[in-house]
């Protein structure tokens, strides 16, 4: 790592505010707009709750909603007035139709972080192969918020989390407020 990565890193907040939402359809269907992980029986929800907090982060809310446009935009709009530095998003990536969280979030990107959906690609390719092709992860800001697309599998929110998102979180709160 260079000197300036290094210095921006060293210069950055430890500790901050994520806001996290899972996005299921199935989900949904089956247990409403949950606000814990817990209450949904989201696995991917609890990992993204205990690898933020083992980190030092902290949780200020939880929200599942439908594989919806509608509903994505309006809990990333909802959770742009909260005090989070960093929204992440899991589910609604893939290819299906129903799939539209991509659709729904790039558009609204005041910056786009192309290089997430890159690293995370590349990362991936020891877990699933050839079938990171599938992968549309995305990452750009919204005001002075960093928004972070996940795939919905634990395996995804783990190698995100742990390997690109939470220790790049503070430099990239530094750079875009």
């Amino acid at each position: 790592m260079d000197s300036v990565t290094h210095e921006h890193r060293k210069d950055a907040r430890k500790s901050l505010g994520f806001y996290l939402i899972s996005i299921s359809t199935s989900r949904f269907a089956k247990y409403g707009s949950a606000r814990s992980p817990e209450d949904a029986e989201d696995i991917s929800g609890e990992l993204m709750v205990e690898l933020v907090k083992k980190n030092g982060h902290h949780v200020l809310g939880y929200e599942l909603v439908s594989d919806e446009s509608s509903d994505i935009k309006k809990a990333v709009l909802d959770a742009l007035q909260k005090e989070a530095d960093i929204i992440v998003t899991t589910g609604g990536t893939g290819l299906t139709p129903t799939d539209v969280t991509v659709e729904s979030l790039v558009p609204m990107f005041e910056k786009q972080m192309p290089g997430f959906g890159e690293l995370f690609r590349y990362k991936s390719i020891e877990q699933i192969g050839s079938a990171v092709i599938l992968t549309r992860a995305a990452a750009g800001i919204i005001r002075d918020k960093a928004i972070f697309c996940l795939p919905g599998s634990p395996g995804a929110v783990e190698l995100a989390l742990s390997e690109i998102i939470i220790p790049e979180a503070g430099h990239v709160v530094k750079h875009i407020r």
